[in-house]
């Protein structure tokens, strides 16, 4: 039977109404559904090491088992853990939520495992392995590598091999999505049934090439369809500008003229502006913002900033009131506001300049006279519908300027930004302490205590920062309720302060107010406090579990202190024996660049930029930290647009760019 790729998983030889019912439940509806539901690993029995030989890292074992073990934690976790052993030792192996391995691991049988070995909860052990009867893979052609499939549900990988099997004839009919780029079914034909990893991989690449390319180009056309727009030029009046710059108390960075500057020639054209302006904590972004706030004023057109939290809103409008009241009308527009409807008559008569504020900004009710320029703090914790809000309160096309303190790597640049101008803050002020940062040993704190004790002695402030929220048995990770409960009776002559998520926002905003005005000592939180206010007086940064957490995050956290005269601190307490190369490279350097780039080659675009993470980009394949892959798809992309190719032409390749279209746009 010849079908295509829209045809049901129904018409699969041995898919039957209740496993496709299983199918659809893991959005598996069609015959391309199926082919793309790709191996995550190979299988390769020959190489089948013994127990004693064991290093960390992918491996193969045959052994059997004893001691199994079915365990079921909180929040319906389930924990299977067996002891495997051949004639050389044994090992240890745990499966996450996979109860039917208890019943599979019959201590009669022999099997072939392979996973990864890792240092886990105390012990080296395999994690999550896939298991395979060894009477049943010497039936099979051993010298052949074996696909490893995801499962979904109660469809195990062997299922998957067992349908994509029945259709490897189909593979044959794909038909190539790229125009000039020949070979996708064979790479989807190499990547099923591979001879050997490189014929695998040079599948893999193929298809992670043709899915960076519909990325790049769905950039690529956002960017044409912004140039495309129209609004009102903003005329910077420059001799003003010079005047006022001269006027401050501090002296601008030249990373921050040369953003302004980037900035100030955007807004002067027709298409709106549509810039990122990224830099570290501290290195003055929203004096950036403020100068291009001014232009705009001078120019006769209202500027919108919205923060993501109150507490940020309140403290970009008291420092820039202090810095620019004699210049700017600002006003500050949040939940909390007094007499908001008042407020909100100046801003629609066109009596305010700049307005900071929350989500208020983007509430029906409030209404601008001329706004001219958006500008986003921390705009990845805002989703695309809300941007659009803000923008919308513009009677044309304002211009928009996103900020983010998280450094973004060259490769995301070309990719998830594609569309986007940059400008890059990679200068600090005058006058900002290095922090010194420090690996600390889960049990041993005791010179941590002392520092931290010495540094409150001296009227200090201290973060100390926790994982997870609740206790929980499944887990070693230290909880901010329980270390709240500890550090409060450790230090009873200070006031301790508690914050996590799961706070109502208003005792959030609460509680670092408090600590912001030095009425709390030792804030214990969670990382709620990664976009927090400015609290100069904080000079230590403590991270448990140090090592569960990305570098990026690492780096915005300690990004907290250090923000005033006096030396600063930051530990990165290890929960496990020794420390990684990881929080070797956070405790070396303080170069956010830098430390985004290693991050996002060690844990993917998650913790670079979280809204956008792996999984939400759709990418089955492809990584953007192939640069090789990025460079080649690019040319393709270029090749596509010289020959001036019609996207709406290609069925399945336009449908693929309009869904990155809408995850990469800014507006």
């Amino acid at each position: 039977m010849i079908m295509d790729l829209a045809s049901p998983v129904e018409d699969v030889k041995g898919i039957g109404p209740k496993t496709a019912e299983l199918m659809h439940k893991a959005g598996i509806f069609s015959l391309r559904d199926l082919i793309y539901h790709l191996p995550r690993d190979y299988e390769n029995f020959q190489q089948a090491q013994k127990i004693s030989d064991l290093r960390p890292g992918q491996v193969t074992v045959r052994a059997k088992v004893d001691d199994v073990r079915l365990s079921r934690k909180g929040r319906g976790l389930t924990i299977v853990e067996a002891s495997l052993r051949d004639q050389s030792g044994a090992v240890r192996a745990v499966w996450f939520n996979q109860p039917y391995r208890a019943k599979q691991l019959d201590s009669t049988k022999e099997f072939f495992f392979t996973g990864k070995m890792e240092f886990s909860f105390g012990r080296y052990q395999l994690m999550n392995p896939a298991v395979n009867v060894a009477d049943d893979v010497e039936k099979i052609n051993i010298d052949e590598l074996q696909p490893i499939y995801p499962a979904r549900g109660s469809l195990k990988s062997q299922d998957f091999k067992k349908f994509i099997k029945a259709i490897d004839n189909q593979i044959a009919l794909v038909p190539d999505m790229i125009p000039n780029f020949p070979g996708r079914a064979e790479a989807l034909f190499n990547v099923h049934f591979p001879e050997d990893i490189a014929n695998a991989k040079s599948g893999r690449d193929y298809l992670a090439t043709e899915e960076l390319f519909c990325l790049l180009l769905a950039s690529r056309l956002n960017r044409q369809q912004n140039e495309k727009l129209k609004t009102e030029p903003i005329v910077a009046d420059i001799e003003a500008l010079k005047k006022l710059i001269a006027a401050l108390p501090f002296k601008l960075t030249n990373a921050q003229r040369r953003a302004t500057w980037e900035i100030i020639q955007d807004m002067n054209n027709q298409t709106p502006m549509n810039r990122l302006l990224q830099g570290d904590v501290g290195s003055g972004k929203t004096m950036v913002a403020a100068l291009s706030a001014y232009v705009a004023a001078k120019a006769g057109v209202q500027t919108a900033l919205m923060a993501p939290t109150e507490v940020l809103a309140n403290q970009h409008a008291e420092s820039l009131a202090k810095t620019f009241g004699n210049e700017l009308r600002i006003a500050l527009l949040t939940g909390s506001t007094k007499h908001k409807d008042e407020l909100k008559r100046h801003i629609k008569n066109g009596e305010v300049d700049l307005v900071v504020g929350t989500h208020a900004l983007i509430t029906d009710d409030t209404e601008f006279k001329n706004l001219g320029l958006a500008i986003i703090d921390e705009q990845h914790r805002f989703g695309v519908a809300q941007r659009q809000k803000l923008l919308a309160k513009a009677h044309t096309m304002p211009h928009l300027l996103s900020m983010t303190a998280t450094p973004i790597p060259r490769s995301l640049q070309l990719t998830i930004f594609g569309d986007l101008a940059v400008s890059i803050l990679d200068e600090l002020p005058a006058g900002r302490q290095p922090i010194t940062t420090k690996i600390i040993a889960r049990n041993g704190q005791e010179q941590m205590w002392r520092d931290i004790e010495k540094e409150l002695s001296q009227k200090h402030q201290v973060y100390y920062i926790c994982k997870k929220i609740d206790e929980s048995n499944a887990s070693e990770l230290s909880s901010v309720k329980k270390e709240f409960n500890r550090i409060a009776k450790k230090y009873k002559n200070y006031n301790v302060g508690l914050l996590h998520g799961k706070m109502k926002p208003a005792e959030k905003d609460e509680v670092m107010t408090l600590f912001s005005n030095g009425e709390i000592d030792i804030l214990v939180s969670t990382t709620v406090v990664e976009v927090g206010v400015n609290v100069p007086n904080a000079t230590v940064m403590a991270i448990a579990d140090a090592d569960q957490y990305g570098l990026s995050q690492l780096h915005q956290l300690r990004g907290r202190v250090g923000r005033g005269a006096a030396s600063s601190y930051c530990y990165l307490i290890n929960s496990k024996d020794a420390p990684s190369r990881r929080l070797r490279e956070v405790e070396n350097s303080q170069d956010g660049f830098y430390l985004a780039e290693v991050d996002l080659k060690l844990r993917g675009p998650g913790e670079i930029y979280g809204s956008l993470q792996h999984g939400a980009l759709d990418l089955r394949i492809a990584t953007i930290t192939d640069t090789k892959l990025i460079h080649k798809a690019d040319l393709l992309v270029k090749d596509f647009v010289k020959h001036n190719y019609n996207v709406l032409e290609y069925k399945e390749l336009s449908a693929a760019v309009r869904k990155y279209q809408r995850l990469t746009t800014l507006n």
